[in-house]
């Protein structure tokens, strides 16, 4: 199967967080409060993926008030922090919503991610992601993590599911 038809089959997007939504790099303040910087664009493609029946999802090793926030910002309701077994969220995951991994797609950067990426019906990582990871996925975003990478799979996902015309259309284009 190719990309475009594994993209067509998508009803969720998972994605992992530090790396993937973010640079991954972590932020601390004196106080030890941690910040993270998330990129507009991604947020927008996850806006574009949610108004057309693609659920987003999020499962992070990490907790973080910061991704509590931000999740809450996007309307994703299907948050997993502090999953140090990925795969055992994305079960639980998996179960909830009904879906077989044929319709599922997880963007992961590190090698704690393979599970995941190994079971998706589409795997991807950004570009910056392990090379490890990058062998085993099906898609590479030319952007890095925090950067555009999730807005690019979002569009790939949109246009093969045939609403990316209606979008341009919509946006004056």
């Amino acid at each position: 199967m190719n990309f475009v038809e594994r993209c067509a089959r998508v009803r969720m997007l998972i994605l992992d967080v530090d790396g993937v939504l973010t640079d991954g790099r972590l932020i601390f303040d004196a106080e030890g409060q941690e910040s993270k910087v998330f990129s507009v664009r991604d947020g927008y493609g996850i806006r574009l993926l949610q108004d057309h029946g693609v659920e987003v999802a999020l499962i992070t090793a990490r907790y973080s008030a910061a991704l509590a926030h931000r999740a809450r910002d996007l309307g994703i309701r299907r948050v997993y922090q502090g999953s140090l077994d990925k795969l055992v969220a994305y079960t639980e995951l998996q179960v909830a919503s009904g879906l077989p991994d044929e319709a599922l797609a997880y963007m992961g950067d590190d090698l704690i991610d393979l599970p995941i990426l190994r079971r998706v019906g589409l795997a991807a990582a950004p570009a910056d992601a392990h090379p490890e990871v990058l062998q085993r996925v099906h898609w590479q975003a030319a952007q890095v993590g925090g950067a555009g990478a999730v807005r690019a799979l979002s569009e790939a996902i949109l246009q093969a599911q045939g609403h990316w015309s209606g979008i341009l259309q919509r946006a004056g284009g």
